[in-house]
């Protein structure tokens, strides 16, 4: 479930996109998860058509999932709202960054689909084409599809799912009890969302298939760098009629949208990467760099692996690293927590970094906030990762025992662990004691707070807005404090990527 906090960050998110009314319905749907048309109109009390299309906009920019479910003997239609597509509006400046940087001729393209949600391949090109200005040379439908393609393959952009998938929770809960009988070591529990976007999402196959050339610029897809997955392969007789009308198809009917998993896992990337960046020893830099670019695959989202041959190429593209041997990288890899099973192929665990630096975000907020000896009770506590008695924290932090006891009563006070009485047997009677623990909650709590803190950065950000149109005297001031809190904003959605997203 969506904190109280998050459903308001997300339902001012579409506010500032959508207006007040579209607002509404995503909240109603936020709260109470998946609805009939009838059900939403009910409880908003608006007319059924000004609902309708409320969601309309929503499904367009990815915010609304639609789906078939069985209701007794008849099939209904629910709308359910993807919290997380709505929570990614805050960083369309970063997705923009990213494609600058991999794919740059393909950044207008992007830059379409993050405005307006779905789109053809012909919506596309008419934008882009419609975006050149006056006495430039305006780019050829062929160039457009080359660039599009390589956003494909690279699996920045994917076709939209499908528009109404069947979806039955109580199959799928029998089918969830049947696999409980099967001993696991661990199982990933979906939510409701995660079900029911699984349902939609195509095939890879399907989902990134790109778009067919036609057979009068085959030749010309030789430029490309993707063109031995492009299939710009000559056809003959009745096979070159039929790469045609695929490509009509592809370019006039099918409705494509950017895949917000591959650019959260480059940001999860960048993200490691420069944290890690201030521990690295002197010369280790472009070498950690060029692993994280020579990245081989982008199917495991929670770890990275690249072949030495993929590093050492680079590196030779990087100033001064061009002479690197094999020899000079692998001992920094495995210094850097790199892992390999052949000596070819080296994997990092993201996983293992996003948490350590979740620990450290939650560590940093205590010690910012109760001091350094909370600082070191809770960290015992998060890492021992079971109940402690209180002796026993007092003799591995070496604290003072009134200054432990004080500080573990705020700790608990404000819900960051938990206590408990336990009794024992000692000598003739018994003897209690406390013991204490890391809240299992406590990032829950975090990251509401992060919500919170969002939410009230961004109305800050629209108050000053409001100001300015009215035509306020300071208006440079206005101007300049409004760019600082936009850019305090930039920067907390990191954190708030970092346990909501990574």
């Amino acid at each position: 479930m969506v904190s109280q906090h998050g459903i308001l960050l997300a339902a001012g998110l579409i506010s500032d996109h959508f207006g007040p009314l579209v607002a509404k319905v995503c909240d109603c749907l936020l709260r109470h998860g998946a609805l009939q048309l009838t059900e939403i109109v009910r409880r908003l009390k608006l007319p059924q058509g000004q609902v309708k299309n409320s969601l309309l906009v929503l499904i367009q920019h990815n915010c609304v999932q639609a789906f078939s479910s069985p209701r007794g003997d008849r099939t209904i239609t629910l709308y359910l709202a993807i919290f997380d597509n709505v929570l990614h509006r805050l960083r369309f400046s970063k997705f923009i960054s990213v494609i600058r940087a991999d794919i740059p001729e393909s950044e207008t393209l992007i830059e379409g689909l993050l405005q307006n949600g779905r789109l053809t391949f012909d919506q596309l090109v008419g934008r882009t084409i419609s975006k050149v200005p006056e006495g430039t040379i305006q780019p050829a439908r062929e160039e457009i599809r080359m660039n599009f393609n390589k956003l494909v393959y690279a699996r920045y952009v994917e076709r939209c799912p499908k528009a109404e998938p069947y979806f039955n929770p109580q199959e799928d809960e029998q089918s969830t009890a049947a696999r409980r009988r099967v001993p696991k070591t661990a199982e990933e529990v979906l939510s409701l969302q995660q079900k029911v976007v699984n349902t939609a999402t195509l095939s890879d196959p399907e989902r990134f298939s790109e778009i067919p050339y036609g057979m009068e610029d085959a030749s010309k897809t030789n430029d490309c760098p993707h063109n031995a997955v492009a299939g710009a392969k000559r056809k003959h007789g009745a096979f070159e009629v039929d790469e045609e009308l695929n490509s009509t198809i592809a370019e006039n009917e099918v409705l494509w949208r950017v895949n917000f998993e591959k650019f959260i896992f480059c940001l999860k990337k960048k993200f490691c990467a420069d944290r890690k960046k201030p521990k690295l020893k002197v010369g280790t830099h472009p070498i950690w760099e060029s692993f994280f670019e020579a990245n081989l695959t982008d199917k495991d989202t929670n770890s990275v692996t690249s072949s030495t041959n993929g590093i050492l190429e680079k590196l030779g593209q990087k100033e001064g690293t061009a002479a690197m041997t094999i020899g000079d990288i692998k001992p920094v890899l495995l210094d850097l927590q790199c892992t390999t099973s052949d000596g070819e192929e080296f994997t990092f665990d993201l996983r293992k970094m996003v948490e350590a630096c979740r620990n450290e975000e939650i560590e940093s907020l205590v010690k910012k906030k109760y001091g350094q000896e909370a600082f070191t009770i809770f960290r015992l506590l998060v890492t021992q990762g079971c109940a402690v008695e209180t002796d026993q924290i007092i003799d591995t932090t070496i604290l003072d025992k009134q200054i432990v006891h004080s500080t573990l009563y705020k700790l608990w006070n404000d819900g960051y662990i938990d206590t408990e009485k336990i009794a024992s047997a000692a000598g003739t009677g018994y003897a209690q004691f406390f013991v204490w623990r890391a809240k299992n909650t406590f990032r829950e709590q975090f990251i509401d707070n992060l919500y919170h803190a969002a939410l009230n950065l961004r109305q800050m950000v629209n108050y000053i807005a409001e100001l300015l149109l009215e035509g306020s005297k300071d208006e440079t001031k206005l101007r300049n404090r409004k760019n600082i809190l936009i850019l305090a904003l930039t920067r907390h959605d990191d954190s708030l990527m970092l346990f909501h997203d990574f």
